[in-house]
């Protein structure tokens, strides 16, 4: 859905709504191949501990009762991949995201790991996917819908193709609540992450980005609302390393 004339933010910036995907999308294209290396440089390892706190929330089932996921903003495939490992046989996972550049590196990990009939990737918007209704067990989100120019699309996009019974989750970064460490946490963000951004893909000002747009999310609790507004219940979250991160969670019942 447009909505003419409305602005949003891209980072401290703000730009026409309609702006912000074409500009996301060039952050994404820039940094794809070395994604994932950057993730554990910026955050000491620590998202694959966070990844992992995810997978263990989503459970899986181990039998070979059939279980399909749809991972959205997942285009390296690092949470399906995650899954998969958790899961029995009947597990299948759909990557969808809207960048390109992404997939195809998702794509080359998926085959390495033999993992390409249990892992499709599909290029698609958050906004308006291309599934049907109540076709998936499962939503998953790492670090992707503070991306997404227009969320409660996307929340409502979530809500409409999970099954009855089928769970949301969303790992996104979050308010730092403990204090000293916010400061100390600012100063990392801003002052190291945007030249390691230069120094290991020749971009800085994606990195810049990405830091500026983790200030803008909103709040956990706020988040919490907005996911019951896409009518999704039993909504909670859980904080993790001092509120770097947060785990989101609801239920389409």
């Amino acid at each position: 859905m447009d909505r003419p004339g409305e602005t949003t933010h891209f980072g401290f910036r703000d730009v026409p709504l309609g702006d912000k995907q074409t500009l996301v999308n060039d952050v994404f294209h820039s940094v794809a191949s070395r994604y994932d290396l950057m993730n554990d440089l910026m955050s000491g390892g620590l998202h694959r501990v966070w990844k992992d706190i995810m997978i263990n929330a989503l459970d899986p089932p181990r039998s070979d009762r059939p279980f399909a996921l749809l991972d959205v903003a997942g285009g390296t495939g690092d949470i399906s991949f995650r899954a998969a490992k958790a899961a029995g046989p009947g597990f299948h996972a759909t990557v969808c995201d809207i960048n390109a550049n992404m997939l195809a590196v998702g794509r080359e990990r998926a085959a390495k790991r033999h993992l390409e009939t249990q892992v499709d990737f599909v290029e698609g918007n958050a906004e308006a996917l291309a599934f049907a209704d109540r076709s998936f067990d499962a939503y998953t989100i790492a670090f992707g819908i503070r991306n997404v120019p227009q969320i409660d699309l996307a929340l409502r996009e979530a809500y409409r193709v999970l099954r009855p019974g089928s769970r949301f989750l969303c790992l996104e970064f979050s308010t730092v609540e403990v204090p000293g460490l916010d400061r100390l946490y600012d100063l990392f963000s801003f002052n190291v992450i945007p030249p390691l951004g230069r120094m290991v893909t020749g971009d800085a000002e994606s990195y810049r980005y990405l830091v500026e747009s983790i200030r803008k999310f909103p709040k956990p609790g706020v988040f919490a609302d907005m996911i019951r507004e896409a009518g999704f219940s039993r909504v909670s979250w859980q904080t993790l390393s001092g509120g770097i991160v947060a785990l989101h969670s609801g239920w389409r019942l």
